[in-house]
C-alpha cells in the first residue's frame, strides 16, 4: 500500500534549540523536501549588510528580500552569528515577511516529484506559513543549553567566541522574536512541544519520529517502505 504524499511538517523554535538538525534528519528519513526558512532571512540580512544598508530600516530590508539570491552565500556565511543577528532584525519587518511568505508556501505545496512532502523549520511555520500542516513541532531548550550549543558550534567552525556576547545576542534575539507584532515566535495551539534540553540529536530524532507516526492523516507504517 502506498503512503500518502504531500505530508507537511512544521518545525519551529528559538535559536540553537536543535530544530534545524532535527528537521534535516527527518527530511532524509521521510523523503521530504527540506527548507530552512531562517536561511531566507539570514540571506536577506546579509544582503542588506553587503550593500551598505541597515537591516533595521524597512526600505533596505525589503529591497534585499525582493532581489534575494541564496546562491551568493555559502552555508558558512548563513550560519555566522552576524547573519543570525541581521536575520532577527529583518524578520521583525512585516513587509519583508510578506515578500518571503509566498516562496515558503510554494515549497510546502509543491515539494517536487522526488519528495513525499516538505518539512519547513523556522519561527512561524506552524502559526503563519503552514497553519494546516499535518504535524507541528515546537522545539525548545533552556537558554543556558542553547548558549552552550551555539558556543560549541562556533568553536567547531573556528570562529572567535565570546560567551558574554553570545548570551547578549541570543537574549536580545529571543526577545525580538517573541515580542514582534507580526508572526511572533510561539507554539501553535495544536503544536507538540519538544524540549531538547536534556536530549542529544539522536534522542530528539527518535521521539519526533514516534510523534509523527501517530500524527494526522499521514501514518508511517514502516520507515523502510520504499513505495
Amino acid at each position: 500500500m502506498k503512503q500518502a504524499v504531500n505530508l507537511v511538517v512544521a518545525i519551529d523554535g528559538p535559536a540553537a534549540s536543535g530544530k534545524g538538525t532535527l528537521a534535516r534528519r527527518l527530511a532524509d528519513i521521510l523523503t521530504l523536501r527540506y527548507l530552512d526558512t531562517g536561511s531566507l532571512y539570514r540571506a536577506t540580512g546579509l544582503t542588506v549588510l553587503n550593500t551598505g544598508g541597515d537591516p533595521t530600516i524597512e526600505s533596505d530590508a525589503v529591497k534585499a528580500s525582493e532581489s534575494l539570491d541564496l546562491s551568493y552565500f555559502s552555508a558558512e556565511d548563513l550560519r555566522s552569528e552576524e547573519a543570525g543577528v541581521a536575520a532577527s532584525h529583518v524578520a521583525f519587518i512585516p513587509s519583508v515577511r510578506a515578500v518571503l511568505l509566498d516562496f515558503q508556501r510554494s515549497v510546502a505545496a509543491n515539494p517536487g516529484a522526488a519528495f513525499k512532502g516538505a518539512i519547513l523549520d523556522g519561527r512561524d511555520i506552524g502559526t503563519v506559513v503552514c497553519p494546516g500542516a499535518d504535524s507541528k513541532i515546537f522545539v525548545e531548550a533552556t537558554l543556558e543549553v542553547r548558549i552552550k550549543r551555539r558556543l560549541q558550534e562556533l568553536m567547531e567552525r573556528g570562529e572567535p567566541v565570546i560567551e558574554a556576547r553570545i548570551r547578549a545576542d541570543m537574549t536580545a534575539r529571543d526577545k525580538r522574536d517573541r515580542d514582534r507584532s507580526v508572526a511572533p515566535l510561539k507554539p501553535a495551539d495544536d503544536a507538540w512541544v519538544l524540549d531538547t534540553s536534556n536530549m542529544n540529536a539522536d534522542e530528539a530524532l527518535a521521539v519526533a519520529l514516534d510523534h509523527i507516526r501517530g500524527t494526522g492523516p499521514f501514518k508511517i507504517v514502516s520507515l523502510d517502505d520504499t513505495c
